[in-house]
């Protein structure tokens, strides 16, 4: 995973190439405004982005483990839903989302 500083507006940006995001893996992003982001791309080449941090204690999402369109926090296996960023019950908690796409081949992050 590498970081890529992006610009603090709320235009959408290209990110990478969707290639450069490995199958159930993600790479992190840093903004201004809000800190680091994971873009996670799953087996269907869906693209999800949130803020890189567990709401139970703030781990690295960007290292969990991409099943579906979730994620498995690597500290303590809290399972966060990748579109909303929510908790699966029977924890409880959110992380931000945030708006993320592919165009021709590309992926744009709005934020």
């Amino acid at each position: 995973m590498s970081a890529t500083m992006i610009e603090n507006d709320t235009t959408w940006q290209r990110i990478c190439a969707l290639e450069e995001i490995p199958l159930l893996g993600s790479r992190v992003v840093s903004s201004a405004k809000h800190g680091d982001i994971a873009i996670f791309r799953n087996r269907e080449d869906e693209v999800f982005a949130v803020h890189d941090k567990c709401p139970h204690k703030g781990g690295p999402l960007s290292q969990g483990i991409v099943s579906g369109r979730s994620v498995t926090c690597p500290l303590h296996n809290w399972k966060i839903e990748l579109e909303s960023g929510e908790a699966v019950a029977p924890d409880v908690g959110c992380t931000k989302s945030f708006a993320v796409k592919v165009e021709d081949g590309a992926v744009l992050l709005q934020v």
